[in-house]
């Protein structure tokens, strides 16, 4: 008995060190763009800037120091697009993420869901997506929807994730924060 749970005990091993997300399966679509900035990369970031004494850049470098993860996924394909919608609320309802905010605004609907951290000003992780009009492209002859699914993971303060959103303008809808 002790060997064969020391050999389920080794099999799992592979697994235990690879954190494997439900979005990971976008990462190799041809129909969606990704972008996924580690830890590694943000401390870069975070000592290239360091010397900078414009205060924005001081905050931009004390949130990049809290986070762990930033991934983005970006589509103008409607399927695609879809296929975001339903694994997103899939995983907002299998990680017990609690919406934050919500925007609808014409054709652009803005979600905003969270996984709180160690008291209510912070957050585990934060979720955005957003879906409508790329606004470039309302004055062609054709529309094409615009989708962004962002995740971001670390100890997250939110009343920095305004300039953190900003900073990376990650959808054109975003401007409308301002109004709300």
């Amino acid at each position: 008995m002790k060997k064969i749970v020391v050999l389920i005990a080794l099999a799992c091993i592979p697994f235990l060190g690879t954190s494997q997300s439900i979005f990971d399966k976008f990462e190799d679509s041809d129909r969606i763009g990704s972008i996924t900035i580690n830890k590694g990369m943000l401390d870069i970031v975070s000592k290239i800037m360091e010397n900078d004494s414009d205060p924005e850049s001081q905050e931009f470098i004390e949130i990049a120091n809290r986070i762990n993860k930033i991934k983005i996924f970006l589509s103008e394909d409607e399927d695609a697009a879809e296929d975001m919608a339903v694994t997103m609320k899939q995983y907002v309802k299998s990680a017990k993420l609690e919406e934050l905010m919500k925007v609808r605004d014409g054709d652009t609907n803005l979600n905003f869901y969270v996984r709180y951290g160690k008291d209510e000003d912070h957050v585990k992780e934060l979720l955005m997506f957003a879906k409508g009009i790329d606004e470039k492209r309302k004055h062609d002859s054709y529309f094409e929807p615009e989708t962004v699914l962002l995740t971001i993971t670390g100890d997250i303060d939110l009343a920095q994730v305004g300039t953190l959103t900003k900073k990376m303008k990650l959808h054109k809808g975003l401007h409308k924060l301002d109004k709300e």
